[in-house]
């Protein structure tokens, strides 16, 4: 199957399957089997645009979809990486102490982590692998995952909305959010570093 035959049918799995088919290609797009959540969430806007779906329930299934997907992958951290990095990391100078540290990070700034990791590309997936092995305080986990899912989910929603028929015109948008989005994370981490740093240091 050709990427074009899987985006047709994930459009057209939106379009038949309604607010649960949006539920879980976004669970499976955070999850295990990461694909441009672009392909989901736009169409299901445009379908909003043209009376088909609520735009509202829409963006809440694409966001419910990406925490329990999200969760997912935080789980298998646990039950599955930390044994396995316990015992085999050495062979790959991944040491227990380094797990410590790990945990000891995310302890202090995995909320700043994990929000802005949901809004940078290639990243937004895998963020929850690190915060699953550090065993990051959970309800501050799901806050945040959800509200950097939301913020990414309602952009492609509403560009589905407003310009679901213009195909260069969403890339061209999307291109230039992207970017602003990388740009504004980037910017955000370092005010944040900067105020966590100890006087004198």
């Amino acid at each position: 199957m050709t990427l074009t035959e899987i985006i047709n049918w994930i459009v057209s799995t939106v379009g038949s399957l309604g607010y649960p088919g949006i539920f879980l290609l976004m669970l499976i797009e955070s999850s295990f089997i990461p694909f441009p959540s672009e392909v989901i969430m736009i169409p299901a806007g445009y379908l909003a645009s043209k009376g088909d779906m609520n735009i509202a329930i829409a963006i809440a299934c694409g966001i419910l979809g990406s925490l329990v997907g999200a969760l997912i992958n935080y789980y298998l951290a646990i039950w599955l990486g930390r044994p396995l990095l316990i015992r085999y990391g050495k062979y790959v100078m991944f040491k227990e102490h380094h797990l410590v540290q790990m945990e000891d990070f995310f302890a202090r700034h995995g909320h700043i982590s994990t929000f802005t990791g949901r809004l940078i590309p290639m990243i937004r997936q895998y963020i929850s692998i690190p915060a699953g092995l550090a065993k990051m305080n959970l309800p501050i986990f799901c806050f945040y995952t959800s509200l950097g899912a939301g913020i990414w989910v309602t952009i492609l929603t509403l560009l589905g909305f407003y310009i679901g028929e213009n195909e260069a015109l969403i890339k061209e948008y999307l291109r230039d959010i992207v970017i602003i989005l990388v740009i504004a994370c980037v910017a955000g981490l370092a005010v944040y570093w900067h105020f966590q740093k100890k006087p004198g240091q």
